[in-house]
């Protein structure tokens, strides 16, 4: 069964970035960029990650084995206009997804292919016409978020999002772009829960993954009195 799943970086604290990049300045230079660096830093150096970029060199890994299983699993991507306006030129003309990739946006543009598999379909009617197209052209495979942040806090509203892989660095930024924030708005005493289901730890990053089990009303602990109550 097609899943939807997504996956991130995050420092410590719960930041995917540094504090949002908004002038004129080069966004490498930037406070953002920083911070993104330093939370994915585990990436740069394995094997995997690597060959996708093709590059030569990168260690074979326990992290090389975790993203060549995130790409593998992948048989079509979801992103956000920012993030693929961003790697556009740095990904040249045969970026590493090598499967179709449907970009959520309100400017439309015509689909790009690139070589190696990789397609970019500008989809403009929401994120729900994205995963939904994600998932015709997954085939049996996953619909892999890519991002940004603010894109899977979106799916994660919409209810759309099966499995979430947090990478967790052992670093503290203090500040920045929050994977997890009041965008989600949930309503009072509502939670979305999660069950962990792997976990699997290194050095540099710490790998856990959960299954999302959707939004539930708080319930109450009934301290042992055989009266536990739901909270609506």
């Amino acid at each position: 069964m097609t899943l939807v799943t997504a996956q991130m970086s995050v420092s410590l604290d719960g930041f995917y970035a540094g504090p949002e990049h908004t002038g004129d300045g080069s966004w490498m230079d930037s406070a953002e960029s920083a911070g993104f660096f330093r939370v994915t830093r585990w990436v740069i150096g394995a094997m995997a990650w690597r060959q996708r970029q093709g590059f030569a060199g990168g260690e074979q890994n326990t992290n090389s084995e975790i993203i060549d299983e995130t790409f593998e699993d992948a048989g079509a991507y979801v992103m956000g206009r920012r993030m693929v306006d961003g790697g556009e030129v740095p990904w040249g003309d045969e970026p590493p997804f090598h499967a179709p990739v449907f970009v959520v946006t309100h400017r439309p543009r015509q689909t790009l292919q690139r070589q190696g598999g990789t397609s970019f379909t500008y989809v403009i009617d929401g994120v729900e016409s994205a995963v939904e197209q994600a998932r015709a052209a997954a085939g049996e495979k996953n619909v892999a978020v890519a991002g940004g942040g603010r894109l899977l806090r979106q799916v994660l509203h919409a209810g759309l999002l099966d499995r979430l892989d947090l990478h967790i660095v052992p670093v503290v930024l203090g500040d920045g772009l929050r994977l997890l924030d009041p965008e989600l708005d949930l309503g009072d005493k509502e939670a979305i829960e999660l069950t962990p289901t792997r976990v699997v730890a290194t050095p540099e990053v710490t790998h856990i993954r959960y299954q999302v089990d959707g939004r539930a009303p708080l319930v109450l602990d009934d301290r042992g009195r055989g009266d536990t109550a739901e909270v609506v």
